[in-house]
């Protein structure tokens, strides 16, 4: 874990043009990171901005953050992740009391601050992380100066309704408002982003923006251990955030449904606004002693946790890649997953694991009593698909793609052999 502390797969267009070995660029870049959510906060986005970074600086290049406070602290000061220094542009933030942790920059403030650190740094690229707060002031900036914008999507509106306390009258009416800005921001921006392929055409959908790139987060693997032992015991597995978008309910209520000679535990790993009502759910239902609820753990702990969990469950509904799901693969875990947004480009069913309907208890409870009872050879072939299958997703692989973006260099769309296949055999 960093000093604070959620691919394209073989069935989605990946961004290639990788003949470069890493470390290769003609000169050192200076890179301005933007993004409304950052270590030490822990989610998908922040957990990616916060790899770029420590990557991209250990490739040598003069790399800076600007990000809200952690706390009423601000200003600028150097930050180490994953032993790397950047400097970090930390903004004066506040709480958002609906959410468990979120801070954010002060949206009247973000044009002059903006103003002000581009005018410091001099960055040759600007990359933002969302258009919300920061993405927006950044964009508006570097535009002005002629300094290249990479823009990159982790946002669904949809992901933050419950915390905006808006009726239900008015979500769509937000939504579309979101999507506006959305399109303003990210129209700014040379290159476009978001993690996968579904992701990608979803976006280019919802601002009727184009030339959408699909690029992993991408993890470091060898950061992961894994398990390919014969089992010896049937736990269950959820990393993530707590929150109503993982649907992490059905996952419960699926766990019920599982025969009981099973003897099977459900470990999840995370925290969020729904941890309190998700325990007394549980006791309701008569499996809080085989539930265990771990809140935030750090790095190592979370690796163990994945190398003593049998199968990994994602009940969300709202993923646009999920890294967890990723990490899982790394620790050669079999997967669950709904059939819901990006999860199918990294769940293949009845190769590295299933896929269920979203919101379907029953359907969930099934697929993970399959693998609960499959015998060691074909769990095995599960356990080995996850980690043939994660090698596309290497972070190296990730950051040459957007090292070339950052200078300006074209990036090519390529079909893998697999959607070759498929488009022949049609």
């Amino acid at each position: 874990m960093s000093s604070s502390s959620d691919l394209p797969s073989s069935d989605e267009k990946t961004v290639a043009s990788l003949e470069e070995a890493p470390g290769t660029a003609d000169r050192r870049l200076t890179i301005l990171i933007g993004a409304d959510t950052f270590s030490p906060d822990v989610n998908g986005a922040a957990r990616f901005a916060e790899r770029l970074a420590s990557g991209m600086a250990a490739r040598g290049h003069d790399v800076h953050i600007v990000a809200p406070a952690a706390s009423r602290n601000y200003g600028t000061w150097k930050e180490i992740y994953d032993g790397q220094v950047v400097t970090a542009h930390r903004l004066k933030s506040w709480r958002w009391y609906p959410h468990d942790w979120l801070r954010y920059a002060l949206p009247w403030n973000i044009n002059a601050e903006s103003e002000r650190i581009i005018e410091e740094v001099r960055p040759d690229v600007v990359h933002f992380q969302s258009h919300i707060i920061v993405g927006r002031g950044l964009s508006i900036a570097a535009a002005r100066r002629g300094i290249r914008i990479v823009g990159t999507n982790h946002f669904m509106p949809e992901n933050m309704l419950e915390f905006t306390l808006l009726p239900k009258a008015w979500h769509d009416w937000a939504i579309g408002l979101a999507w506006r800005a959305a399109r303003r921001t990210f129209g700014r921006a040379e290159s476009i982003t978001t993690p996968t392929r579904k992701a990608a055409e979803f976006l280019e959908k919802s601002t009727g923006l184009t030339g959408v790139h699909a690029i992993s987060c991408g993890i470091d693997a060898g950061n992961y251990t894994p398990n390919l032992s014969r089992r010896t015991e049937n736990r269950i597995l959820f990393v993530g955030r707590v929150t109503g978008e993982k649907q992490l309910d059905v996952l419960l209520r699926a766990f019920v449904l599982l025969p009981k000679n099973l003897d099977a535990t459900l470990e999840i790993v995370g925290g969020g606004d729904q941890r309190r009502n998700l325990e007394h759910l549980a006791s309701s239902l008569g499996i809080a002693n085989r539930v265990k609820f771990t809140g935030y753990v750090t790095e190592a702990q979370l690796r163990d946790a994945y190398s003593r969990a049998t199968v990994f469950a994602m009940p969300s509904i709202a993923e646009l890649q999920s890294i967890a799901t990723m990490e899982a693969m790394a620790s050669a875990l079999p997967i669950v997953a709904a059939n819901a947004m990006a999860l199918p480009h990294l769940v293949h069913e009845n190769e590295n694991g299933f896929l269920f309907s979203p919101g379907d208890a029953q359907e969930l409870a099934d697929k993970l009593e399959h693998v609960l009872t499959l015998d060691e050879a074909d769990l095995l072939a599960l356990k080995k698909a996850s980690l043939e299958m994660i090698e596309a997703h290497d972070i190296q692989r990730t950051l040459t793609i957007f090292e070339k973006l950052y200078r300006g260099e074209e990036v090519i769309d390529v079909a893998p052999l697999k959607d070759a296949e498929e488009s022949e055999s049609v």
